[in-house]
């Protein structure tokens, strides 16, 4: 079999991914769809705390009929909005208006400092001062006020956390779950382009679930996975399924025991990892599974 190169038809990647966040050198790429699965008392909370520590998130919204009373996310998370009813799915709409009003802040934020940077320049050089500009910038103190944001001019990092969602009307009726799940990146579109974007972080107890679950459509947009002890052969081997475009089904088998062997151990699976990044396995998050197969 040949092959003829056609002129000029090359695909030019963008220079940068849409919505990426720096993230410090170990810690996967931002934004996450990340998914967490184990029996009750397994850890989920704990992995998914630690990872959302780690990769620095400004602030978490969390949709749980029980995070109120989980003292450990409330006290390690700056969780600022609880949604507690789970049938309601309007709740995807209050999120998405959330993240919206934080582009709205940054861009309110820019269009100011450009006019105070404007005010001040023609202070220094002796020119004709707009009568408007000072009003906005001038304190009745005698001193100009120069414009603030809360995340000093930056884009935040917002994660939404979904736990206790098993049979849930947001898991029932999914449209606009599904809807968020796929363009999370993308949510609170900024006029200059770009997003402010959120990180989603669900908590379950099954991978897969006949009714009341994760649908096929948030599985498949799974950017990274952790995985406790199961004895569900079926589970393991769906989530086998998931990666089996990167490693087969005996390899798979082999890196999941290679991982669980004490208590509370997980698979950690980077879907998307950094390039630089050995391996797309971890034993939790601090330690990298690495075979020949995987180089």
């Amino acid at each position: 079999m040949k092959t003829k190169k056609i002129p000029n038809l090359q695909i030019i990647p963008p220079s940068q991914e849409s919505g990426l966040y720096e993230t410090d050198t170990f810690m996967p790429k931002m934004h996450q769809v990340c998914i967490a699965v184990g029996k009750r008392a397994s850890g989920k909370s704990t992995s998914v705390i630690n990872l959302i520590e780690r990769m620095k998130f400004d602030y978490c919204i969390a949709v749980s009929p029980t995070m109120s009373s989980n003292k450990e996310l409330m006290d390690r998370l700056n969780i600022e909005n609880v949604f507690e009813d789970i049938d309601d799915t309007s709740v995807i709409d209050q999120i998405k208006d959330i993240i919206k009003k934080e582009a709205e802040d940054l861009e309110r934020y820019e269009e100011e400092l450009k006019k105070y940077n404007k005010l001040m320049k023609d202070l220094k050089e002796g020119k004709y001062l707009n009568d408007d500009l000072l009003l906005q910038f001038f304190s009745d103190e005698g001193s100009f006020i120069k414009p603030t944001h809360r995340w000093d001019g930056r884009k935040c990092r917002i994660a939404v956390i979904f736990d206790d969602m098993l049979g849930s009307g947001i898991y029932s009726k999914p449209r606009k779950l599904n809807g968020l799940s796929t363009y999370s990146r993308h949510v609170g579109q900024l006029k200059k382009g770009g997003a402010i974007g959120c990180s989603l972080f669900f908590m379950i107890q099954s991978f897969k679930c006949q009714t009341g679950g994760l649908n096929k459509v948030i599985r498949n947009q799974c950017t990274s996975l952790i995985l406790f002890k199961t004895k569900d052969k079926q589970e393991l081997k769906d989530i086998g399924e998931s990666v089996s475009g990167e490693i087969n089904e005996e390899l798979f088998n082999n890196v999941y025991d290679t991982a669980i062997r004490e208590p509370y151990d997980f698979l950690f699976i980077d879907l998307h990892k950094k390039k630089e990044h050995p391996s797309m396995f971890r034993r939790k998050l601090d330690e990298f599974i690495i075979t020949e197969e995987l180089k």
